[in-house]
Formats: C-alpha cells, sequence, structure tokens
C-alpha cells in the first residue's frame, strides 16, 4: 500500500486583484503533469484563481478566462503547458463525467484544473494539487493549497 504525503500552504487574500496574484505564484508549483482539484462556494474565487495561473503560464490573458459552468471545459494552450480548467458542478453522474473525455486530456504538457471534482472519488484519490477557497467576507479569501506525493 503506497503512502501519500501532503505539503500545506495557507495564504490569506484580500482582493480580486491579490487572488489572481497569488494563481500567478502558484502557476510555479504547477509544473505539467498536474490534476488540480478546486475547492470552494460558488463565488469564492475559483476562477479567478485560474486567470492567474493561465497569465503566469502565457495560456490566456485574464480578461480572457470565464467560468467553464455552462461549457464545462474551457483549454487555454501556452507554450510550456495546456491549461483545461474544468467545471463539473453540472456534472451528477459517472456516466455524465465519462462522456466529458477528461482521461484523453491527462498529457505530459498537461494540467487539469477540476472545480467541483470532489464529486467524484477518482480525483480525490488521483489529485496532485488540491487548493481550497473559503470565503471570509466579500474580498478576503483563505486559501490553503495542499500538494500531494503518491
Amino acid at each position: 500500500m503506497s503512502t501519500v504525503q501532503k505539503t500545506t500552504r495557507e495564504f490569506t487574500t484580500h482582493s480580486a486583484d491579490e487572488t489572481i496574484a497569488l494563481g500567478r505564484e502558484l502557476a510555479e508549483m504547477l509544473s505539467p503533469p498536474k490534476l488540480v482539484l478546486l475547492r470552494g462556494d460558488l463565488g469564492a474565487g475559483k476562477t479567478t484563481l485560474v486567470k492567474g495561473i493561465a497569465a503566469a503560464f502565457h495560456a490566456a490573458q485574464e480578461e480572457d478566462v470565464t467560468s467553464p459552468t455552462f461549457t464545462l471545459i474551457h483549454e487555454y494552450r501556452g507554450p510550456a503547458a495546456t491549461l483545461y480548467h474544468i467545471d463539473l458542478y453540472r456534472v451528477d453522474t459517472p456516466r455524465q463525467l465519462e462522456t466529458l473525455g477528461l482521461d484523453d486530456l491527462i498529457a505530459e504538457n498537461g494540467i487539469l484544473l477540476i472545480e467541483w471534482g470532489e464529486k467524484f472519488k477518482r480525483f480525490e484519490r488521483d489529485k496532485d494539487v488540491e487548493i481550497v477557497l473559503d470565503r471570509l467576507d466579500e474580498n478576503e479569501r483563505k486559501i490553503t493549497v495542499g500538494i500531494f506525493r503518491h
């Protein structure tokens, strides 16, 4: 039985701009391939954090990163990595999940940034990084980053 080691870091941001800046910093920890779970309530800032990550990878401009709530997957291609921003909020069954073909996206230069992935056990088991965003007030967020070594 393999053991999983977890390293945790905690951050507090006080504005959307600070959350984007943190995303830029966190990108350094996300060399591909990575499966990243983004956890937090609606409006917690998951997409705001992805704006910074995508910008740091030169995969998209911050203003071009939007929530994939209805499209389910947004792809951002950068020179060093392809980011897949995935929102599983509206996906309820393993069968629906299967139709998305996420296994096909796991590639050497791929980073999967999955919102609401905790709904499916396989992502809990396979995650490399988990980022939890807790809304403290209108602008303040506590962001906990867990890095897993399998």
